[in-house]
């Protein structure tokens, strides 16, 4: 298999469901703008949003490919298939329990979520009636993620990049043709949510029918590769709540701050998992499976040859598209979300925090190609002790930069950015020591081509760019002209100078025998 070729596919259908993502967002922006109806509905979404990727895209997914890695390649398809069922049956009764646990707790949950909230009454309740419309969503993308995992082992990538394309839709169809038929608009997302989920799940199915591993109904207590799944996920829990309590405490944080806080920052982070979702998810998700195999037939050099393919392509996609969106940060805001509700200081203010966002978005990348090569050798222990300094060292920073410093939303987004920095750094290092990552030749003189290439793409793309108040004046078609343009401008200047310095796309292909 050409892992290239595979990181294009994915990309590709991730790109199509960011674009639908971005679609999504600016309708809601120009339906609810920033203020206490989309911070609303943001802490509703959030909420079962980080709990799947706690338990399903996290630490499930890092427990469970490795294992169904090894199942694949060194027992049976009978035994590997009575391994998904086990799973899936375990898998689904304890989502139930969680979704009725979630929708009952709503109002506690959403105090602790965002405790600024109980100041206004009806902010409040509002984001409760939200959270138990949208906490099914749990049930639904957990075994979405699950199947996702199981096509990924079988090469099948493609179709799990392309299945949040179904919530997007969801979400557009929603806005556009029942809004106006509810009491209260903000609702019809919500219900979006409910009804995304179930999509992306049934799409699915055929697909895992289609290599005959569909999910049946077998439940056994004391299955081995069940057990074994269930105590990797317990450190990896861990370590993946890490993560998303650093993203809970930033909420916390913005609750407190001026309304519109929570939205200004969630616009900014969704301008981020574009590149985030488009190079990071997808080279993880490519990474995972091939790493796992190397490590089952313990051939450490492939393994540590695909983290250093995996880096180097990082680098390469990752480092233009951080400078890219800090140049780029304005005329994006005001071609992406400034129509009707959602006005010039609403793009001021997502502004700050997508220049703050950008300084980490290398970091963001690097964490979810390098935590794979632990995960893949079942190492959850390491990545979790990391993932916890980090997590302190992050909450200490954004006291210094929001109480300190007095940058307020921007301030939360800084310090996510440089947390991800230090965790990025912190899992290279241990990769390095423990023996596990080699640098392979040549990367010295990689990095002063590139540097080169990054200044020429900055330069071309300042100069430019024009002013923020020409953009604000521009209609909808020349705005989104305008940063087509200059988005491919500035990509072909950088391509064009690591053409002339030597780089070729060949030299990148990687082959992995499946």
């Amino acid at each position: 298999m050409n892992l290239l070729k595979a990181l294009a596919k994915v990309g590709s259908m991730t790109f199509v469901s960011r674009i639908l993502g971005f679609v999504r967002d600016t309708l809601i922006a120009r339906v609810f703008g920033a203020g206490m109806l989309s911070d609303a509905f943001i802490v509703a979404f959030k909420i079962p949003n980080l709990l799947r990727r706690v338990s399903a895209e996290g630490a499930f997914s890092q427990a469970f490919v490795p294992i169904l890695a090894e199942y694949k390649s060194q027992r049976s398809f009978e035994e590997t298939h009575s391994l998904i069922n086990r799973v899936a049956t375990w898998m689904g009764m304890i989502l139930v329990g969680v979704t009725m646990l979630g929708m009952l707790a709503a109002p506690l949950i959403v105090a602790l979520i965002a405790p600024g909230f109980t100041a206004d009454h009806a902010k409040m309740q509002l984001t409760i009636e939200l959270l138990r419309i949208t906490f099914p969503y749990i049930f639904f993308i957990s075994l979405v993620s699950m199947a996702g995992g199981v096509l990924n082992t079988y090469n099948k990538f493609g179709i799990p990049a392309f299945t949040p394309v179904w919530l997007n839709v969801s979400m557009i169809v929603a806005v556009l043709f029942f809004a106006d038929h509810f009491a209260e608009p903000i609702k019809v997302l919500a219900w979006a949510v409910f009804f995304g989920g179930f999509l992306q799940l049934i799409f699915q199915i055929p697909f895992l029918k289609q290599i005959g591993l569909l999910p049946k109904f077998e439940l056994k207590r004391d299955d081995e590769g069940v057990w074994r799944i269930l105590k990797l996920m317990g450190p990896a829990v861990l370590g993946v709540s890490v993560a998303q309590i650093s993203l809970i405490i930033n909420t916390v944080f913005a609750s407190f701050l001026k309304t519109g806080s929570v939205s200004w920052l969630y616009y900014a982070d969704r301008l981020m998992e574009f590149p985030t979702g488009v190079m990071g998810v997808a080279l993880g998700t490519i990474l995972l499976p091939s790493l796992s195999k190397a490590y089952a037939s313990r051939d450490d050099i492939e393994y540590s040859q695909l983290l250093d393919w995996g880096l180097r392509l990082t680098f390469i996609l990752a480092a233009p598209a951080a400078v890219a969106l800090a140049v780029l940060s304005a005329p994006l805001v005001v071609a992406l979300f400034h129509y009707g509700k959602f006005t010039g200081i609403d793009v001021l203010m997502t502004q700050q925090a997508l220049v703050a966002y950008s300084v980490g978005l290398l970091g963001l990348i690097l964490v979810k190609i390098l935590a794979p090569g632990f995960y893949a050798r079942q190492n959850i222990k390491t990545p979790v002790k990391i993932a916890v300094f980090t997590l302190v060292t992050t909450q200490l920073m954004n006291l210094v930069f929001v109480f300190g410093l007095d940058l307020k939303h921007a301030g939360l987004a800084l310090a996510i950015g440089l947390g991800a920095c230090i965790n990025a750094s912190l899992l290279y290092y241990h990769l390095r020591k423990a023996g596990i990552y080699h640098l392979q030749p040549g990367w010295l003189i990689f990095l002063v081509k590139l540097v080169v290439a990054l200044i020429v793409m900055g330069v071309v793309l300042y100069y430019v760019k024009g002013e923020t108040t020409a953009w604000l004046q521009f209609g909808l078609i020349k705005r989104l002209l305008y940063i087509t343009g200059l988005v491919s401008l500035g990509a072909a200047s950088y391509f064009a100078t690591l053409m002339l310095l030597g780089f070729r796309p060949r030299d990148y292909i990687r082959r992995v025998i499946h």
